[in-house]
This record gives structure tokens, sequence and C-alpha cells, in this order.
């Protein structure tokens, strides 16, 4: 008695193709033309000032004597560029770490705990998820000016904060119910309370999920500028703000603008290569069975 073996899934057949010497090199091709504009910002913020508008950046892999870290000394040195990537990193992180707190905590919740108005609530965060941030810069600006965080650090990390917990509350609720309920049942049973529980069950088993969140919630935040603009000060101000204002004289200031721009661009990068291994892991979770 013949069987018939079950369709190949349609990703196995697009991983299969990938696998063809054709493919690869049409591959390669792409992401070689997609890292160029990367490599021509990198040899633009070490060319000496002057240079870069007289020519092509190009020029440059011709005569490398002329590729220099001036630019970078310089940049380092100025007091506005140094304090708009301190105040990035003081943006950044806190609203990261906050983020990602928050969530696991009330992704758990909507998971796993059982209290009044849980599913009407979470409906309302999943709701939440289809407001474009422009809708609330209004009021969420008049509310920071009566507060007294207007222009300031805080007022911008809040709002980042709070946007961006729709979106990671119900991707860490997702996480937490793939968890057996055997697990936490027998934990229970074992006397632990729902707070141990979470710090030392449910956490390490997410770990994946919450580096990847903290991936996607760093990126969005380091290269924000539209809430920065709105929201920040002079003294506030983060890199990409401060790069949008050196814009205005382009062609005088491409020794600040192309170091500036790709430290602005790799500091994510690094950050992205820090946790890949985790994030690989979130991005497939519950793919397979």
């Amino acid at each position: 008695m013949s069987t018939t073996s079950p369709p190949t899934p349609l990703a196995t057949r697009v991983a299969a193709l990938t696998r063809n010497g054709l493919v690869q090199g049409v591959l390669l091709t792409a992401a070689v033309t997609w890292l160029v504009p990367t490599l021509g910002l990198l040899v633009s913020s070490l060319r000496p000032k002057g240079v870069g508008t007289a020519t092509g950046w190009w020029t440059a892999l011709g005569s490398p004597s002329q590729l220099t870290l001036q630019n970078y000394t310089r940049l380092l040195e100025g007091g506005d560029v140094t304090k708009a990537l301190w105040n990035t990193v003081l943006i950044a992180v806190p609203a990261t770490m906050a983020t990602v707190v928050l969530a696991a905590m009330a992704g758990y919740a909507f998971a796993w705990l059982d209290f009044p108005g849980r599913d009407w609530i979470f409906l309302v965060v999943v709701g939440l998820l289809v407001v474009p941030v422009q809708i609330g810069l209004i009021p969420v600006a008049k509310l920071m000016g009566a507060l007294g965080l207007f222009g300031t650090i805080p007022g911008v990390v809040l709002f980042h904060v709070g946007y961006g917990l729709p979106f990671a509350v119900f991707l860490m609720r997702s996480h937490f119910l793939e968890i057996p309920e055997e697990i936490l049942e027998a934990a229970r049973v074992d006397g632990c309370a729902e707070r141990r529980i979470f710090t030392r069950l449910a956490l390490p088993l997410a770990a994946p999920a919450l580096a990847s969140l903290a991936i996607f919630q760093f990126l969005w935040v380091w290269n924000d500028m539209l809430v920065a603009l709105i929201f920040a000060g002079n003294d506030s101000q983060p890199l990409t703000v401060l790069l949008q204002s050196q814009m205005r004289q382009f062609g005088s200031n491409l020794d600040v603008l192309a170091p500036g721009a790709f430290l602005s661009l790799m500091i994510p990068v690094i950050v992205f290569l820090c946790f890949q291994r985790f994030f690989v892991q979130g991005a497939m979770a519950g793919s397979v069975k």
C-alpha cells in the first residue's frame, strides 16, 4: 500500500532555491549593491574637509593616503556632537529598558494571570497598535507642557515608552503563551509565588523574545527624529536632530555630517550584532513545533 508524502512547505522550497549558484550570485550582487552607500559614507567620513565636496568619494579608493581620522577627532572634541550623542544614549537606553520591563510584566499578566477585565484591557492594548504616532503629538505635547516635561529627556523617553508598549505587550504575551501550562502549574504546586515563577521561570524562557523586543525598541528610538524634533529642547536634542540641523549647510558641513551619520549608523549595528543570536531565536520561536 503506497502512501503519498506530504507536500513540501513553501518556506522549505524557497530555502532550497537559495542553494542554486545563480540565485546565490544574484543575492550576493544585491548585498554588495546595498552596501555601496554605507561604504561611500565611511569613505566620505574619512576624507579631509574641502576634498569631499570637490570630488566623489570613490576617488579616494585610488589614493587611500588622503583618508584620515581628523574628522572624527574634531567631531568628538566638539561639544555639540558629543552632547547630542550622549543625549541619544540617555534617551534610547532608558526607553528600551523601561519598555522591555513593563512589557514583560504586562505580557505575563495578560497571558497567565486571571483578573477582572483582562480580555477587555488587552483588546484596548491591541487597538492602540493602529493609532499613528502623529495623532498623539499635539495632545501629548500639551500634557508634557503641563507637567513641565516638554523639551526634556524624560519627556522624550516617556513618549517612546508609551507608544512602544502596545506592540511590546502584544509580542510578550504571545511568547509567554507558548510556555507549557504544565510547567507553571508544577511550580505553583511546589509552592512558588507568582513573582518567583515570573522571574525564575518565565523570564529565562522568554529571553530570546526579550532580546528581540530590546533590539526593535532600541533601533526605533535611536533612529527616531520626528518625536525628538518636537519634544526635545536645545539641550536635550539627540544626534538625529543635530544632523538634520546641519543639513541646511550640507556643502560646508560634510566633514561633520559624514562621520556623525556613520557613528549614528554603526552603534545600532553593533548592538544588533551583539544580540543577533537571541534575535534569530526570538524571530524563529513558534515556527517549528
